[in-house]
């Protein structure tokens, strides 16, 4: 049975009632299918026992009310914001809603992931009518109570009211209210009502993260887990050939060292140990012809020189247009692999027997991971358990489970449970990380219009562009053609915060200013004159409105007084749409001693309605400095298959002291919410990069920009 997004599908198939023990309300909601816009219906609803369902409200007779969150919490906000949601519209005080997180269920849901920015934009209708839904039935409980029509009843803040002015707890009708059918009908609240939604909300888990109650995984233990610590290949593309564990051994405290594949685990009983162990072990790797980041640039490179590349769009008739041109403008960019460096760094714990798998640990993708681990050790994914903890961090990384599944080999191997902690230098050299990339785009222009765009991208192991060629400038010059080439490498490449758009939008967003620069027209006159011409298309494949878009830049160009600054500021402009959400973006900088100083950085997003604005700002601004920081400082060069970076002595990251003020505005609007998790960055590169150009005259078409300016000699 499919789910369309406008079936009116009964609220039975994602909520079911059961009474408690103690006499409260328990209602389960399959939030998951729920949130998505098609789904399988994973079970036969109507056999399902309660137990099935992951995800839950629970209300107890004192009226206390909780809120089972099923979707990873790495740091967004979706634990707080997603609950709020539901508490809006059951009309519950929000002091009386405790969260806690769910578990993953393997053998009925499929989708509990946090990534793309899509947790509160799939969740926002299925968490508004199980809240709802739930209201109504407590007032239904209450009319039969009172044997009075339900339609002139009302529910507030826990409260149940009729028009004798009779009251009643959610608490004093629990019982009653399990007992009744599920309302297939019921009315969701007002925008303008709204109580809990749009109000600042503390982080459900502030109190524990600042008093340093175990909430993450490195805080996780369990009674007779021992600690491992992996060698892995030094260089991508290297195998083991042998190695020597005699000293390793012999530090005290480890207890087992264990080859597996091309790595070696030490067992000990502490990190310390453990770490000390896998330092005192010696091995030999075979000798393969490595990568090194001057081969990929001369690869890149010749891509982009070449002809073998995939057409992902094309409008028009772009020879035409360069050929007719008054004049072609060209340019290429580059970016560095970057690493994704989470402050917790990778860990996993599994408990591998005979009788069960047990998992626990950070991860973004907990089903996928469940189930790679039931390939690996050859068994059934419902016979494997994966509980989540709270993540420092992920941006991408946490993705990927490899971590977990060191952890779920080295426990089979070793048959005790045991938890798999990366040192620094082990997230550093063994990750996952962003992929090397050159885009070169042209344009041309005739009778002061941009009437032709050309964009070709040169990728390490897959095209970012592929997936997005309907963003913004498509639909907004006639003749417009996006083509990819990539190139295989053994170095592993994946998702990193804002993936496709993190560096494209610098690219995309230093061109655009070079193009009004050219016309003599002020950098965000262009873009608004262009997005005039995708408003009201009909050419369905394009993701980003024109309007919303038009609406978000004038704001922050309002903001931020554009064009308006004392003497001595410098301001960059960049706007980019990624994961539905609309941002745009002006850097302030100063010049100290000939660097450039970002000091202030104004944003305006579209995001629809803003659940949580602590945590909204909280997104947009973290985005921002993540964006700012990365295309300032950030290089991750290899040598013989090897990062030259291993740890933050030689790997630069923006610190406290370089970090701008942000301020953040938001479009008023009653629109579906989106996400804001990663689209605060994708601008920042290019808002600073154009700011950059202001003050100095140079032009970034490299990251990190210090770097690029060293070498045009700005900088010392």
């Amino acid at each position: 049975m499919k789910l369309h997004k406008n079936d009116n599908f009964s609220r039975r198939n994602f909520l079911k009632t059961s009474v408690l023990a103690s006499g409260g309300l328990l209602i389960g909601f399959n939030l998951i299918t729920a949130c998505k816009t098609e789904a399988e219906m994973p079970v036969d609803i109507a056999n399902l026992n309660f137990n099935d369902f992951n995800a839950f409200i629970k209300i107890s007779d004192d009226g206390y009310v909780t809120i089972f969150s099923p979707n990873p919490e790495i740091g967004q906000g979706v634990k707080t914001s997603m609950p709020m949601i539901i508490a809006e519209e059951l009309d519950v005080e929000w002091s009386k809603v405790n969260v806690v997180q769910g578990a993953l269920d393997t053998k009925n849901f499929q989708r509990q992931v946090a990534g793309g920015s899509q947790s509160i934009r799939f969740g926002w209708d299925a968490l508004r009518q199980t809240g709802a839904t739930t209201r109504q039935m407590l007032i239904n409980a209450a009319a039969a109570k009172w044997n009075v029509d339900a339609s002139t009843c009302k529910a507030s803040k826990g409260i149940i009211t009729n028009e004798n002015g009779d009251k009643l707890g959610y608490g004093e009708v629990v019982k009653e209210a399990a007992l009744l059918e599920v309302p297939d009908d019921v009315k969701l609240k007002e925008i303008k009502d709204f109580t809990i939604i749009g109000q600042e909300i503390v982080n459900v888990d502030i109190d524990k993260i600042i008093t340093g109650k175990p909430l993450f995984g490195l805080d996780y233990k369990a009674e007779g887990m021992v600690y491992a610590s992996v060698l892995r290949p030094p260089a991508f593309g290297q195998k083991l050939e042998s190695f020597n564990d005699t000293k390793a051994k012999a530090v005290n405290g480890v207890s087992e060292v264990i080859k597996f594949g091309d790595k070696v685990a030490v067992l000990a009983n502490s990190t310390w140990a453990a770490m000390k162990g896998k330092k005192a072990l010696s091995a030999v790797w075979n000798d393969e012809k490595f990568e090194s980041t001057e081969n990929h640039n001369e690869i890149l490179t010749n891509i982009l020189d070449g002809k073998e590349f995939k057409v992902e769009r094309e409008d028009g008739n772009i020879k035409k247009a360069f050929k007719t041109a008054d004049k072609v403008i060209e340019r290429t960019y580059h970016s560095p692999f970057l690493p994704h460096n989470c402050l917790e760094p990778m860990n996993f714990y599994a408990d591998v027997t005979e009788d069960k798998v047990h998992l626990v640990g950070p991860i973004q993708t907990p089903q996928w991971t469940v189930n790679r681990v039931a390939k690996l050790l050859d068994r059934k994914a419902e016979d494997i358990s994966c509980k989540m903890t709270r993540m420092g961090g992920g941006f991408g990384r946490r993705l990927y489970g490899d971590f977990a599944l060191e952890a779920a080999e080295i426990s089979s191997l070793a048959k005790k449970p045991i938890k798999v902690i990366f040192s620094r230098e082990d997230d550093m050299t063994a990750g996952t990380y962003r992929p090397a990339i050159k885009y070169r785009i042209a344009a041309s222009l005739k009778d002061g219009k941009v009437t032709g765009y050309h964009l070709k991208e040169a990728a390490v192991n897959g095209n970012m562009y592929g997936l997005i060629p309907n963003f913004f400038p498509a639909g907004c010059i006639p003749n417009y053609k996006v083509e990819t080439g990539n190139y295989k490498s053994n170095i592993t490449t994946g998702a990193w915060r804002a993936p496709y758009t993190n560096f494209l939008a610098f690219a995309e967003q230093s061109f655009f200013d070079e193009l009004a620069a050219e016309l003599n027209v002020d950098a965000i006159q262009l873009r608004l004159d262009l997005l005039q011409n995708v408003k009201n298309t009909d050419d369905k494949k394009i993701e980003y409105s024109g309007q919303r878009m038009e609406d978000t830049i004038k704001l922050v160009r309002e903001k931020a007084n554009w064009g308006k600054t004392k003497e001595g500021v410098y301001q960059g402009f960049a706007a980019y749409y990624s994961h539905n959400t609309h941002v745009a973006e002006i850097a302030d900088i100063v010049l100290k001693d000939g660097f450039p100083v970002v000091k202030k950085v104004t944003v305006a997003a579209d995001c629809g309605v803003v659940v949580n604005p602590t945590g909204a700002r909280n997104q947009v601004e973290g985005g921002v400095l993540d964006g700012i920081g990365h295309a300032m400082y950030a290089d991750l060069s290899f040598k013989k298959g090897k990062p030259n970076s291993k740890n933050f002595d030689t790997y630069r990251l923006i610190r406290m002291q370089e970090t701008p003020k942000v301020e953040v505005y938001f479009v008023e609007n009653q629109l579906s919410p989106t996400g804001l998790g990663e689209p605060g960055l994708p601008p920042a590169g290019g808002a600073v990069a154009n700011a950059i150009n202001v003050a100095l005259g140079k032009r970034m078409y490299s990251q990190p920009f210090v770097k690029e300016l060293k070498k045009e000699n700005v900088l010392g």
